[in-house]
């Protein structure tokens, strides 16, 4: 695994979402993107897994906390997603901790709650797992 293979993997991803939006718009609640979104996935052959539990361990100890990620792309891109009127810190710290927590390397948060998703509607986050990919 190489982030150029990360970095491919979340630009498809990314383009996955692109045509949900152009397809639907703003204005519909999250369950309806994610719907279209894991659509679009299957149709790229991109495997998938939603409403993944995120472990929490806590002073060695592992917590039974119903924490969940929305959608895992390919076993590594943590997809976080909303239907928000703007994407702030905390949603970003969210997924950060989920990157985190599950040890995946890329992260993306997708506001489809927005006039165009490529430019306002989305954040890539990486993170130490990331950086210690090979580049190629």
């Amino acid at each position: 695994m190489t982030k150029q293979y990360v970095d491919d993997l979340c630009y498809e991803v990314l383009g996955c979402a692109i045509d949900v939006h152009r397809e639907l718009g703003p204005g519909l609640l999250e369950s309806a993107y994610k719907y279209c979104l894991q659509y679009e996935l299957t149709k790229k052959h991109l495997s998938w897994q939603s409403e993944i539990r995120v472990p929490l361990i806590y002073d060695n100890t592992n917590l039974d906390i119903d924490l969940r990620l929305d959608i895992l792309v390919e076993d590594l891109i943590v997809v976080e997603l909303k239907a928000i009127e703007r994407i702030l810190p905390v949603h970003m710290a969210q997924l950060l901790t989920y990157m985190k927590l599950t040890e995946r390397p890329k992260g993306l948060i997708l506001n489809f709650n927005c006039a165009n998703i490529f430019r306002e509607g989305q954040k890539t986050l990486v993170n130490e797992f990331y950086a210690n990919l090979p580049n190629k």
